[in-house]
């Protein structure tokens, strides 16, 4: 399993996105950044959910919580996560009626896993245009 400075380096190239442009979008120091690329230091989970959001992946993913079953699907176009809002605007659905059928796994295209008290939501844009049939 790849280790978190690797998942962000692999996301933010994916996203075409610099140290200071994360830095600037998360309201954290460059240098922080610059830590958690070498991997001398990990965020904090508030920050790493900040950082999954504007690299729209999943959190858990990020954080090294889950992995793909099949090291064939690793790659970074099947680990873009869709958004809970943008999914639910593009069904003219509430963000709830999104992470409650993600919970209790009614939707296909995505799933939800519990870190704690809290819920972190992956939507695959590929699998959410199958199903609904509109375009991400």
């Amino acid at each position: 399993m790849k280790d978190f400075s690797t998942r962000l380096k692999q996301a933010m190239e994916k996203k075409g996105m610099v140290q200071s442009e994360l830095s600037a979008l998360i309201g954290i120091g460059k240098s922080s950044i610059s830590q958690y690329l070498s991997g001398k230091n990990e965020p904090k989970q508030p920050t790493v959910k900040k950082m999954a959001d504007v690299l729209e992946v999943s959190e858990a993913w990020l954080s090294g919580m889950i992995d793909f079953a099949d090291p064939l699907q690793t790659e970074i176009d099947e680990i873009v996560n869709l958004p809970v809002k943008k999914a639910a605007k593009l069904m003219a659905k509430s963000d709830q009626f999104i992470r409650v059928g993600l919970q209790r796994g009614i939707l296909p295209f995505g799933y939800a896993v519990q870190l704690s008290s809290k819920w972190t939501y992956f939507i695959s844009p590929k699998k959410f245009t199958e199903f609904t049939g509109i375009q991400v």
